[in-house]
């Protein structure tokens, strides 16, 4: 198993940006409002139809854009000419957020499927535009293929597997817990901060980061756990002016 980096658990994620009243989740706005403060960033990932790594969310565009439509049938030109909301922002690709952070703070990509699919073209997808890209980046995914699609092709990339024990906190959850876990070959977890402390976390021995932290006492909760927050909301903000988990700003020059 590949280690992992201390980086990875050692700085605070902005979910989906540093998103808010005029500023929409995953947009190059939101990354760049992260990046000013230091935050890490947290970003959803899925592939257009023609094999671009595109920064979105949900499978349909309509919550987002108010356009109807399926993300994965339309392709880079016509995902990325929708605004996001009432705002200037545009749909962004993978590659867009690469340039604008240039490694200026750590990245954590989750990976969006249909467990009815291969997941082999959304992983090509990302691993293409991560080629040449020098900064800390990792990646995650509920679906255990994507951190076990890594491991055998880029072995040294942090992967994680994404966890919520909700409708499964039964001895047969357990165990699909521990088979996905062993089918993954992930070099981290990152839970559900509703489940923690976690012992099946905790038996993992893996380093762990946790979602969505939304409040104080939910960063209480990852402090004690020894987990990295992948956070939004207000508290995000204050949490980062107290300077926790905020990269160095020489880092980010």
């Amino acid at each position: 198993m590949a280690d992992t980096p201390d980086w990875l658990t050692q700085v605070v994620y902005a979910h989906r940006g540093l998103h808010g009243e005029g500023v929409p989740e995953n947009s190059l706005a939101a990354f760049a409002l992260a990046a000013e403060r230091g935050l890490g960033i947290e970003c959803d990932i899925r592939v257009s139809r023609d094999g671009r790594a595109i920064v979105f969310h949900d499978a349909v565009l309509d919550r987002l854009t108010g356009s109807a439509g399926v993300l994965a049938g339309l392709t880079v030109g016509e995902l990325t000419a929708f605004r996001l909301g009432d705002t200037d922002q545009s749909i962004p690709t993978l590659r867009d957020l690469l340039t604008q952070v240039s490694g200026r703070v750590p990245l954590l990509i989750e990976l969006k499927t249909d467990r009815r699919d291969s997941v082999h073209m959304l992983c090509r997808a990302v691993r293409r535009d991560l080629e040449g890209y020098t900064g800390p980046v990792a990646v995650m995914s509920f679906d255990p293929r994507v951190p076990a699609w890594f491991a055998s092709r880029l072995a040294d990339l942090p992967r994680g597997l994404v966890v919520t024990e909700e409708n499964g906190r039964t001895l047969s959850g357990a165990l699909r817990r521990w088979l996905a876990l062993r089918a993954a070959r992930a070099t981290f977890l990152a839970y559900d901060i509703r489940d923690l402390p976690s012992r099946f976390a905790s038996r993992s021995g893996l380093p762990l980061l946790t979602w969505t932290v939304k409040s104080r006492a939910h960063a209480d909760v990852a402090r004690a756990a020894a987990a990295a927050p992948i956070m939004e909301g207000p508290v995000l903000e204050e949490l980062a002016e107290d300077g926790w988990g905020v990269a160095p700003r020489e880092a980010r020059s």
